[in-house]
């Protein structure tokens, strides 16, 4: 065999062998799906394996030790007090007399006494002065609020303001000197960043648990329990957060707070998984609002939407193009989005250049402005891009500051006190007469009548309209019972109250 055949079988052997394991390698990847090739980064790691590579282990000291002196133990205490339910005794000798002659016995309501409450949470000491930052629902109708900090001293707290809407409180304690948190930026939080929530769980002295972030912008439908108008674009993580925890913290690993621990997700009320944060950046603007106006500046883009979205179903029910953004269902007359031009139909993509995809991401834009602020929107309409300029209203319809107001006020009627002859005749201490009902309030919205006496409110005596005022600050947002007559009419009547509707 000379050298020519020799080189000729090699070089069909290597051919032949180059090619077999080619060809396997062809039939292996048919197998599977998605193999990905050696060697190539996709584009969404770009970076990644470079400067931004992951870091060694986080060590949370730094950031505990920091963040800890400044979040405090909040225990409530509502008084016991008796109900009456208005329901009268049924009068067991009625049907053996037939007459009304035990009815003095029997007649009256039922009244049930309601012991005295005591609840806990959590708070964030936001400066040196001595101003707190918590879950409206932690000191909602609360008659003493007791701060102790984690050096175990201990004040008597004062309610500067709430916000049902958001769930935020801002108390006030007397104190100088105080360790506080620093602000974060909310907006800076990424998914799978470490984070910590601070707290008081479960009446524990003050505990850190750690977690991640494990999703932004979320809405879980739990603010609209104590309010019409909710902002909700929670951050979700999964430390461990358990009652006591409302109004807690939740910082990065920087001590930067990034937001307020509000909720849990939970079938037994306890921590199963995962947690609620609001945003340090809803927060900051709340807490502005409330030290300085006395209540939240409320802006309004002036458009619907569907709160979950609107499934590929419905699109092609309703003939709705695919579009990235918020879909507009309504457009009301007299908001700031018809004036700009914006039409059902549209789908909002940018709220002043931010990115928007969802209605949870644009609430939580459209919170941090105030009526009058000068915003541009981009919106999507038959697949082109627009982008117009609008002024922010507030819910009345203009541009003016949102004065506070009055508990009194809310309720909407013309009252007066009850003129002594009168409460006299009726037997009656005194009580506050609502004199005239207005279209617009809170009692519009009960089955009260004009001329109405109010004599209690949670079976706290009311004599004049000064009392009144004060009975129904304590209550806060939450719902309280009327309690009164009609002179001239036998029987009492009784009226529940939402504070907290809008």
């Amino acid at each position: 065999m000379n050298f020519k055949n020799i080189l000729a079988i090699v070089a069909i052997s290597t051919t032949t062998a180059v090619a077999s394991v080619w060809g396997y390698g062809k039939f292996v990847q048919s197998q599977y799906a998605g193999v990905q090739e050696a060697g190539k980064v996709p584009v969404n790691y770009a970076g990644f394996f470079g400067n931004n590579s992951p870091a060694g282990a986080v060590d949370f000291t730094a950031a505990a030790t920091s963040a800890t002196p400044a979040v405090v133990h909040i225990k409530t205490k509502i008084k016991a007090k008796q109900v009456s339910n208005n329901q009268r005794q049924r009068n067991p000798f009625g049907d053996m007399f037939g007459g009304d002659m035990f009815d003095d016995f029997f007649g009256g309501p039922r009244v049930q006494t309601i012991p005295e409450q005591r609840a806990s949470g959590s708070g964030v000491i936001i400066s040196e002065d001595g101003y707190i930052v918590t879950n409206n629902h932690v000191v909602d109708g609360a008659d003493e609020i007791n701060i102790t900090l984690t050096n175990k001293k201990s004040y008597k707290a004062t309610v500067i303001g709430t916000d049902a809407s958001s769930d935020l409180a801002v108390l006030k304690i007397d104190a100088k000197g105080l360790p506080y948190i620093v602000y974060g930026n909310s907006d800076d939080a990424k998914l799978g960043q470490w984070v910590l929530a601070i707290g008081y769980p479960l009446s524990l002295d003050v505990t850190v648990t750690a977690g991640i972030i494990s999703a932004k912008a979320r809405s879980i439908d739990i603010n609209s329990r104590q309010s019409k108008t909710p902002i909700e674009s929670f951050i979700q993580t999964d430390a461990a957060v358990n009652p006591g925890n409302s109004g807690g913290a939740l910082i990065n690993t920087n001590g930067e707070l990034i937001g307020i621990n509000s909720a849990i997700a939970s079938q037994n009320g306890s921590y199963i998984g995962y947690s609620y944060a609001i945003p340090v950046n809803i927060v900051k603007k709340i807490v502005n609002d409330i030290v300085k106006f006395g209540t939240v500046q409320r802006a309004f883009l002036g458009i619907q939407y569907p709160q979950e979205g609107i499934s590929d179903e419905e699109k092609a029910k309703l003939g709705i193009k695919d579009g990235d953004g918020v879909y507009v269902t309504d457009v009301p007359e007299g908001g700031a989005a018809k004036a700009a031009g914006i039409k059902k139909g549209d789908y909002i993509t940018k709220v002043n250049g931010v990115i928007v995809n969802s209605g949870p991401e644009m609430v939580e834009q459209v919170a941090r402005y105030k009526p009058s602020d000068k915003i541009t929107i981009t919106y999507k309409r038959d697949g082109k891009e627009n982008t117009v300029s609008l002024t922010l209203k507030n819910k009345a319809g203009n541009t003016d500051i949102v004065k506070i107001e009055s508990v009194t006020d809310k309720l909407g009627a013309d009252l007066e006190n009850l003129d002594k002859k009168i409460a006299a005749a009726n037997d009656i201490a005194g009580g506050v007469l609502v004199k005239k009902l207005k279209e617009e309030g809170l009692l519009k919205k009960t089955k009260m009548q004009d001329g109405f006496v109010i004599t209690s409110v949670n079976d706290v005596e009311i004599k004049n309209i000064d009392e009144l005022k004060a009975a129904l600050s304590k209550a806060g947002s939450g719902t309280v019972r009327l309690l009164g007559i009609y002179p001239g009419f036998q029987g009492t009547y009784a009226y529940p109250l939402n504070l907290g509707e809008e």
